[in-house]
């Protein structure tokens, strides 16, 4: 694969990256929210909104390395080296056995913590989400159909992030994960290259050729907008177009989280308060013909549906 310094991994892995395979492309990190839930103390929004079990989530990449965008909202450290793949490859089976191994390895330490509940670390072993999100562009990964496929052959549900720079992959799916992200961060092209900062010519092309892709998966649908407020919080009407086209299920709104490196790109005050982001969100369902179904004042989310 791309020359990744023995030293960058071992950061990592001080990180919380649990490194899964030979080739060391792919990756697991425990959610935060995998350890509230597992200490009673709150779930993720996406177990309010899609009723995943957040103790039995796995939050995985299998393209660690690898990314076409250069996000100002990122809040990992940008580690991506490359924008299409390079080097071998480690087999679908092997990444899903050796991504539960990891996260059995990653919480075995809940069962000598008394505050943790006994019955989800017992059921935390067996993951059966898989969040293919951690960092990098997953459908970069050669095999992602029959990662998925890997995935559902154990039981898993899956859900599948992808900036859309791939369409081609997408078009091209034989197995659909269980719900389909696609991140929608500017409302025009001009945005979209200050916000998502692409690595390759024809970025926005690509993401919108995804969107219109869009409609033709059976699975559960949803766009992602991360609002960055004096960034990004605007003409929900350019925004509505661009739903339009893809005619998900849901749309996700969320706030920018002043987290991580993001804070060496962004400032402080580039994160909104909840109720402007639900505000925001309110604009777009407008616009776009959709309401608002469920919000999360916590994690600063609001759900049109």
């Amino acid at each position: 694969m791309i020359r990744v310094e023995k030293k960058e991994i071992e950061r990592l892995k001080k990180m919380g990256y649990h490194f899964v395979g030979k080739n060391q492309h792919t990756a697991v990190k425990t959610c935060l929210w995998t350890k509230k839930s597992l200490l009673d103390e709150g779930v993720c929004y996406k177990e309010k909104f899609y009723g995943i079990r957040s103790h039995r989530c796995l939050q995985m990449s299998p393209s660690v390395f690898f990314c076409q965008h250069r996000c100002l909202f990122c809040w990992r450290d940008l580690i991506s080296k490359s924008y299409k793949w390079e080097g071998p490859y480690d087999d679908p089976k092997e990444i899903v056995d050796g991504c539960i191994e990891a996260q059995r390895a990653l919480l075995c330490g809940f069962f000598g913590n008394e505050k943790a509940n006994k019955k989800k670390v017992l059921e935390a072993q067996n993951p059966n989400n898989a969040a293919i999100s951690l960092v990098g562009e997953p459908t970069l990964y050669p095999l992602i159909d029959e990662l998925i496929e890997e995935f559902h052959r154990k039981n898993f549900t899956t859900f599948l992030v992808t900036n859309g720079l791939l369409p081609e992959r997408l078009e091209n799916l034989n197995e659909e994960p269980t719900q389909l992200y696609i991140s929608l961060e500017a409302p025009n092209k001009d945005k979209y290259i200050k916000i998502c900062r692409p690595l390759v010519k024809d970025g926005w092309e690509k993401l919108n050729k995804s969107l219109e892709i869009m409609p033709t998966f059976n699975c559960r649908k949803v766009i992602r907008i991360t609002a960055i407020k004096g960034i990004n919080m605007d003409y929900p009407d350019k925004f509505a177009e661009l739903i339009k086209i893809a005619e998900p299920d849901f749309v996700e709104v969320k706030a920018y989280m002043y987290l991580g490196y993001s804070r060496k790109r962004l400032k402080m005050e580039n994160m909104p308060l909840a109720q402007e982001v639900f505000d925001f969100a309110n604009e777009i369902s407008k616009e776009v013909g959709m309401e608002i179904v469920d919000k999360s004042e916590r994690s600063r989310v609001a759900l049109l549906g």
